[in-house]
């Protein structure tokens, strides 16, 4: 093994790990063919994406825009989450009067925590939440608005404009969006534990005593795989759901607008999909040359789809870009060399030491 490692770090050999076991895999993958039957889809727009890698598996309609009606308030929450504190308590004051419809029923002067307002927001889709959480984390609601757009901006949300915190529509267009961008939003959530301990649980039992709520996301007691989501209804938007899942190792993420059977439809699309579709090694962690210059990839790289994948590389300057398809999923700086075979040196010692 020593002298492996030695060759591995003179010629910059890629060094695989069970190497059959991967080239079997990958060639057992390839062969394989699997019958699997369409679902159909009876609605506006639907997509799935794959969370990791933000790859469009398939969708209808994936760029329209339209009211999203109460799936907005993933963004409301992650927001709060991220400017905020779960113990803050806030007393509550006139902005509950601005919201109607879906409600936690909270009272002018009644004290809660944001732990406790963002479990009534997305699991009980609480308007009056919303309007809680917006003034207080933001200031005003007009100003927290502003942070929900500036953070769709971040994450190029390139269809999307936020109007409110709630997803109300009534008295304008709401928030509008597109499946695609409320893909991308729940995906960059997933990366959050607070959001993800949220949205997993189906039921909560408030802090402050008030009772217990039951998740509206009906899918995680029907199905075993799904991790959490957001309802979403008004007259304008008709039903929206946003629901992830993770089966294998592959994380998906359905989005669906105006689908009258939206929770079978997302149920169905999952299992069809987590059969046509795998994670495939793409490219195994090493040192590559490339025009000259060396690059550690100190990972290896899974790209979830179902053909074998057309892998290319690209350098800009001190930077190297990993494409698969021609979509970008993974970027590494060049480093100084003695640096770099050090690094790849103990990461192959970290390897035989863990067998």
């Amino acid at each position: 093994m020593e002298e492996k490692i030695i060759t591995c770090i003179l010629f910059h050999i890629v060094f695989i790990g069970d190497t059959m076991k991967k080239i079997m895999f990958f060639l057992c993958f390839l062969l394989c063919i699997v019958n699997v039957h369409a679902v159909d889809f009876q609605g506006q727009s639907y997509i799935v994406m794959e969370s990791t890698q933000h790859n469009v598996l398939e969708g209808k309609n994936i760029h329209e825009v339209q009211s999203v009606a109460s799936i907005s308030k993933i963004m409301t929450a992650i927001v709060a989450i991220e400017n905020g504190q779960l113990d803050d308590e806030y007393e509550i004051g006139e902005e509950v009067n601005e919201a109607w419809g879906s409600g936690i029923y909270i009272h002018i002067g009644d004290r809660i925590n944001l732990r406790d307002l963002l479990h009534g927001l997305l699991l009980r889709s609480g308007n009056d939440a919303a309007n809680v959480i917006a003034k207080n984390v933001g200031g005003s609601i007009e100003h927290f608005v502003e942070m929900m757009n500036q953070k769709a901006q971040e994450l190029h949300m390139t269809d999307t404009h936020f109007s409110n915190p709630t997803g109300l529509d009534e008295e304008d267009d709401g928030n509008q969006s597109s499946v695609y961008d409320m893909a991308l939003l729940m995906s960059y959530c997933s990366q959050n534990p607070i959001f993800n301990d949220i949205v997993m649980k189906e039921t909560y039992k408030r802090e402050d005593g008030g009772g217990t709520w039951h998740n509206k996301n009906r899918l995680l007691e029907e199905y075993e795989y799904c991790v959490g989501g957001k309802t979403g209804y008004t007259k304008k938007a008709k039903r929206t759901l946003v629901t992830r899942a993770i089966k294998d190792d592959v994380s998906l993420v359905i989005v669906t607008f105006n689908c009258g059977n939206d929770f079978e439809f997302h149920q169905k699309k999952y299992e069809e999909c987590f059969q046509k579709y795998q994670n495939v090694l793409v490219l195994s962690k090493g040192i590559y040359q490339y025009h000259g210059h060396s690059f550690l990839i100190d990972q290896d790289l899974y790209y979830c789809g179902q053909e074998s994948q057309n892998v290319s590389l690209q350098s800009q300057g001190d930077i190297l870009k990993v494409y698969v398809n021609e979509n970008p999923i993974y970027e590494v700086n060049q480093q100084n060399a003695l640096q770099m075979i050090f690094q790849y040196a103990w990461m192959l010692f970290g390897e035989c030491m863990n067998g």
